[in-house]
């Protein structure tokens, strides 16, 4: 992530892919910037969120839309069918399926207010896009 320590930038630099010209690790580009690199931290919620087979991910994201929090719940059951999450090798896969069910009740009980729906939307989202990931290898802190 990039951070100003001491009045200057630090971040990974990005070179050469999808610049349109090469560029060289702190040089600047041909708009006079320099490109760098910046992840996003993600909260235990959002790193629990299982990687699931692109199929499944859809399903979850349909319920969710029309019913907060069921994609959800049945996204924390892929947990335990062996589904991965960033958090599993940190917190274990019982942690993480009671963190999945945690979020689909807060969607549930929030709905009401309208915050519970656009979260479980957004939520059946990141789960689409987590499977896409998946399917074309690229790593998931993306």
């Amino acid at each position: 992530m990039a951070q100003k320590e001491g009045g200057t930038e630090q971040g990974r630099v990005k070179t050469g892919d999808n610049l349109g010209a090469k560029a060289m690790a702190g040089a600047p580009i041909a708009g006079g910037g320099v490109v760098v690199e910046v992840r996003e931290k993600k909260g235990p919620l959002r790193a629990a969120i299982p990687t699931m087979p692109f199929p499944l991910a859809v399903i979850c994201l349909f319920l969710n839309t029309f019913i907060p929090g069921l994609g959800t719940f049945i996204s924390a059951f892929t947990v335990l069918c062996g589904a991965r999450s960033e958090l599993i090798s940190e917190k274990g896969v019982c942690c993480v399926f009671w963190l999945n069910v945690a979020a689909a009740l807060i969607q549930i009980l929030t709905a009401v207010i309208m915050v519970g729906w656009i979260m479980s939307i957004f939520w059946g989202m990141d789960m689409v896009i987590l499977a896409s990931c998946r399917d074309q290898g690229v790593p998931q802190d993306v």
